[in-house]
């Protein structure tokens, strides 16, 4: 073969192999099967886990950052991550962590005790600052963290904690962030945010999208897929189009109508018991609803299990509290205000509003993993239930990020939301009642009761769970009476994805990890 044809062949091969590798041969690291597009309901609120409280961020925090210790997949178990083991003083005020060897951070740095340190004390006083929701609950009782040495670090305690593993392995708060990131960035770390996941941050494209790539230094098992994208789109419906046309791999705030459609499209459909509850909550620390007369009113003026039966199609559970039926501590025999016309009119007359009233409620535009249908809808059906009473409920609806600054301002007389449970605990869903929780903003209501607050201080340091039970139980009877909420629904927890996609699975504290699925 003469030297030119040799030359051709040559390069007809290389084309070849490239052409290969554009199509996403077995080794590609790069073209459509190398990236995982989620879509999901919105942006998030930001990316550093010391200023955000919502689920859409706490998904995406998920890929980049890490705890000391993490849930067991398909359940709130704790298993060990960037600490390799723990023990706890006699006394349970001291918890010693042995912390994993040859971690870095995205941006180089080493992960060590120091940063463990760093990434709890800014979020203890006197560093803490108003707009860090979920310190002042996630910290409780930690007055000093010590350095050991480089690979050791002690928490100590005022007094012993029965949730501290737990609040440990949450998304928000508790993961480990770069002390020199956060020194460098300062308060734009939120939109920078660096930490020692499987994926790095890349870029935020506000109202579009977030990229994350694969993190070269990463010391566990890499990732199967070399990028993912977070994609944000508001309706359900134009969500689950694009799953069935390709333009993405994983959706979540499925909405019912449209199951049927993505199941016969080949579309995977998941479905798993909702760690979470559905609920209006009324502000009762100011007129018209610090009148508990009036909340049980309206509590009795809406129909719930048609809204379930109905609005929901079935898939949703009528609570009875706030906690899931399979949470510890949970308390069967605890009834909440039902469905009563004759009697909400009645009440409704003995708290000087026989003629009725007119009140506003403030709700969200977007799905949220508790309500699929999104807070418009849910505050129309409650609007047509509340007429039969002569009350007339006003509707302002925004997107979720303006809504929760809307909602932490106590716009209005009511509002529509919900909770995803953290870590498994009856303290994490009890906790939105307690008066230490409204500077903080998880308390929307500003509800504020001292035997509520008694009651769930022993819940903490209490570490018999017999005697726990004892105490959420009569926590949760207390929430029913006062009626600071209307519980709607717990919701089944709902995902798509198409059929090339492996290893997908949600975790019932809404989170999911993005590093062992592949396609």
């Amino acid at each position: 073969m003469g030297k030119r044809s040799l030359a051709l062949l040559l390069m007809l091969v290389f084309a070849t192999s490239i052409a290969l590798v554009g199509c996403g041969g077995s080794k590609s690291t790069s073209g459509a099967n190398s990236v995982l597009v989620f879509a999901q309901g919105s942006d998030p609120r930001g990316l550093d886990p010391a200023y955000v409280d919502d689920g859409e961020s706490a998904k995406i925090m998920m890929q980049i950052f890490e705890g000391l210790v993490r849930y067991k997949p398909g359940s709130t178990e704790v298993q060990p991550l960037l600490a390799t083991e723990w023990t706890t003083s006699a006394d349970g005020k001291e918890w010693t962590f042995k912390l994993r060897k040859d971690v870095k951070f995205h941006d180089g740095t080493a992960f060590n005790a120091q940063a463990v340190k760093f990434s709890i004390e800014r979020q203890l006083p006197p560093n803490r600052k108003d707009d860090m929701p979920y310190a002042e609950f996630t910290f409780d009782g930690i007055t000093k963290v010590e350095v050991i040495d480089d690979l050791t670090v002690k928490i100590i305690l005022e007094k012993p904690s029965a949730t501290l593993l737990a609040n440990l392995a949450m998304a928000l708060a508790a993961p480990i962030v770069s002390p020199e990131a956060v020194k460098k960035h300062g308060d734009k770390f939120i939109e920078n945010p660096v930490g020692t996941g499987p994926y790095k941050f890349v870029k935020w494209d506000k109202g579009q999208q977030v990229e994350l790539v694969q993190f070269d230094g990463y010391w566990g098992t890499k990732p199967k897929m070399a990028k993912v994208v977070y994609k944000f789109t508001k309706e359900n419906s134009v969500r689950a189009a694009d799953l069935m046309t390709g333009s993405t791999d994983i959706m979540d705030g499925v909405d019912i109508n449209d199951i049927k459609a993505l199941e016969a499209k080949g579309m995977t459909v998941i479905k798993t018991p909702g760690m979470n509850i559905n609920y209006m909550g009324f502000y009762t620390y100011k007129k018209p609803f610090d009148n508990l007369k009036l909340r049980k009113a309206v509590s009795m003026a809406i129909n719930r299990q048609n809204l379930v039966d109905y609005l929901y199609q079935g898939n949703a559970q009528l609570p009875n509290t706030m906690l899931p039926s399979f949470i510890p501590g949970y308390a069967k025999e605890v009834k909440p205000y039902d469905y009563n016309i004759e009697e909400a009119k009645k009440l409704l007359a003995e708290a000087g509003y026989a003629n009725g009233f007119e009140f506003t409620a403030i709700t969200y535009s977007n799905p949220r993993p508790y309500n699929p249908v999104n807070g418009e809808k849910l505050a129309a059906a409650i609007q047509a239930d509340l007429a039969k009473i002569g009350v007339k409920m006003n509707i302002k609806s925004y997107p979720w990020k303006e809504y929760k600054q809307v909602l932490n301002d106590g716009e209005g007389d009511a509002y529509f939301y919900g909770w995803i449970g953290d870590n498994g605990d009856p303290d994490n869903f009890l906790m939105l009642l307690e008066t230490a929780n409204i500077k903080g903003s998880l308390n929307s209501s500003k509800y504020s009761n001292p035997k509520m607050d008694e009651l769930l201080a022993q819940g903490r340091t209490t570490l018999d769970p017999a005697k726990r039970v004892a105490i959420y139980t009569e926590a949760q009877k207390i929430a029913a009476e006062d009626a600071p909420w209307v519980l709607i629904s717990h919701s089944i927890d709902m995902a798509a994805h198409r059929p090339n996609v492996k290893g997908f699975a949600l975790h019932p504290t809404g989170v999911h990890w993005l590093d062992i699925v592949s396609k």
